[in-house]
C-alpha cells in the first residue's frame, strides 16, 4: 500500500475526477453496442486510450486465429465487425508488476422498449444511481479501469510497471474477445476484471454451455392433428428431462458452491416453431443455457445433455425414430475457482479495506466471465472486482455511483502498490 500521505492523496484525487468519470460512462452508455454492433463504441474507447498516450491496438478478430486455442467457442455470425481494442501504458523505467484491466463492451438485446422506464440507451442519474443498456455490465467497469490510472496522473505519476487497458467484445455469447487477446499476445503478472461484483472478490465462477435442440414433426391439417406429429409438444418432455439433469446436478455441488441456493440453471432462452395456426407444427428449435461447475470436463457436460435428449426421445414413437438434433452454438465456457496470486489478492483486500473500512467479501458467481480465459489458459490469476449493479440483463439496469468511486479509489490503490509509480512525463 501506499504511505499514509499518498493513499489519501490517491483517494481525493479519485473524487476530484468522479463528475468527469461518470459523464464519461453515460456517454458510453448511450452508445449502442449490441453484439455485431460494436464498432462505434470500441472508436470511442480508443481515442480516450489515445489521447491519454496509450499505444493502442484496434484489431477485427479473425476466427481462424482462434479456433484451435483453448477456450474457444463456436460462432453462428459474422466477426466482420467484430473489433477488439488494447491501449498499452509502458513506463519509462519498468520496475514493478505488470497488469491488465479488462473490461466488455458488448451489452445485452433490450427487450420490450416500452417495459423500460426511460429508454434503454438514454443514460441519466438519479440519486446514487446511473441508468442505461450496459451501464453496470459492464461500462462502468471500463471507465473505472481509465480514471484509476487517471487520478494517479492527477497527481503527477504514472504506474511504473506495464498495464494493458483491454475493451472486448463477445463476453456475452462466447468469449472470444478475451480469447483474441491472449492469442494476440497480451500478458501480465495479474489481472483485474472490473464486471460488477458488487464490491465482492469474485472467488468462483460456473462455466457455461449454450446449445439448440432441432426436433421436426409431422405436419397435417389441425382438422386431423392426430394423424400428425406435433413438434412443439414434443419438446416439452425434452425440456422436462433437462431440467431433472438440472436437478441433479444442484444436489450433488461443488464444494465451492454449497451455500448457494440454485448454482446450476438450465434456461429454455428462446423457442420458435411452426409456419402455419392450423397446421400441426412440422418443426421447432429451442434455444437452452445451461451451467456446470468448475472442474466438469465439457466433454461430459455434452454427453449427459445428449444423453438425456436421447432418453427423452425414446418415449416418444415419433421421435424414437427421428431424434432431435443438438447444435453447440456460443457459449463452451469452463468452470473457474480462483487460485493463486495471493500476492494480488491480498493486496486487493488491503485497497478495499483502506477505502472501506472492512474486510473484503467473497461472492461466489453463477454465471460466467472472462477471469476463465486468464486463469485456466494463461496461469494469469484474474480478479474480478466492480461496482453494485441491479437489474443487468433486466429492465432499467443501474449502477450505484458510490460504488463506482469506492471501487475506482481501491483499484487506484492496487495500482499504485503493484505497478509502482514514476514521474508522470
Amino acid at each position: 500500500m501506499p504511505d499514509t500521505e499518498l493513499t489519501t492523496k490517491i483517494l481525493k484525487a479519485v473524487d476530484d475526477g468522479l463528475q468527469e468519470q461518470i459523464d464519461y460512462t453515460a456517454e458510453l452508455v448511450r452508445l449502442p453496442s449490441l453484439r455485431g454492433q460494436e464498432a462505434t463504441a470500441q472508436d470511442f474507447m480508443a481515442r480516450s486510450m489515445k489521447e491519454r498516450g496509450y499505444t493502442v491496438d484496434r484489431w477485427k478478430i479473425n476466427v481462424e486465429d482462434i479456433q484451435n486455442l483453448p477456450g474457444f467457442s463456436p460462432v453462428h455470425i459474422s466477426y466482420d465487425d467484430a473489433w477488439n481494442v488494447v491501449g498499452s501504458h509502458r513506463p519509462n523505467n519498468a520496475k514493478g508488476k505488470s497488469l491488465i484491466l479488462n473490461g466488455h463492451i458488448d451489452v445485452v438485446p433490450t427487450g420490450p422498449l416500452d417495459m423500460w422506464t426511460r429508454p434503454p440507451f438514454d443514460s441519466y442519474v438519479d440519486g446514487d444511481w446511473l441508468y442505461g443498456r450496459g451501464a453496470g455490465d459492464m461500462k462502468a467497469g471500463l471507465a473505472i479501469n481509465l480514471y484509476a490510472v487517471d487520478a494517479l496522473r492527477r497527481l503527477g505519476y504514472m504506474p511504473a510497471g506495464d498495464i494493458h487497458f483491454q475493451s472486448v467484445v463477445e463476453e456475452e455469447c462466447t468469449g472470444n474477445g478475451a480469447l483474441a487477446c491472449l492469442q494476440r499476445g497480451y500478458r501480465a503478472d495479474t489481472a483485474i476484471i472490473t464486471e460488477p461484483s458488487g464490491d465482492r472478490l469474485g472467488s468462483a465462477q460456473v462455466g457455461v454451455m449454450w446449445f439448440q435442440v432441432k426436433v421436426r414433426g409431422r405436419p397435417a391439417h389441425v382438422a386431423y392433428a392426430g394423424s400428425g406429429s406435433n413438434a412443439i409438444e414434443a419438446c416439452f418432455p425434452i425440456i422436462e428431462a433437462l431440467h431433472g439433469l438440472e436437478a441433479e446436478w444442484n444436489k450433488d455441488r461443488h464444494p465451492m458452491f454449497h451455500d448457494e441456493e440454485h448454482p446450476i440453471n438450465f434456461v429454455v432462452s428462446k423457442i420458435e416453431g411452426g409456419d402455419w395456426t392450423s397446421s400441426v407444427p412440422a418443426w421447432c428449435t429451442f434455444d437452452m443455457r445451461i451451467s456446470c461447475y468448475p472442474g466438469q470436463d465439457l466433454a461430459d457436460v455434452r454427453r449427459a445433455v445428449e444423453e438425456t435428449v436421447a432418453g427423452a426421445s425414446r418415449k416418444s414413437s415419433f421421435l424414437a425414430n427421428n431424434p432431435p438434433q443438438i447444435v453447440y452454438h456460443g457459449f463452451q465456457a469452463e468452470g473457474y475457482v480462483l487460485e493463486g496470486g495471493e500476492e494480488g489478492q491480498d493486496l486487493l483486500k488491503s485497497c478495499h479495506k483502506t477505502v472501506y473500512g472492512e474486510e473484503l467479501q467473497k461472492r461466489i458467481f453463477t454465471g460466467t466471465t472472462d477471469a476463465r480465459f486468464y486463469g485456466l489458459y494463461a496461469n494469469i490469476p484474474a480478479m474480478v472486482y466492480g461496482p453494485k449493479s441491479t437489474e443487468i440483463h433486466g429492465f432499467d439496469e443501474r449502477v450505484s455511483i458510490e460504488s463506482i468511486r469506492k471501487v475506482t479509489q481501491s483499484v487506484a490503490l492496487f495500482i499504485a502498490d503493484w505497478c509502482g509509480l514514476e514521474k508522470a512525463a
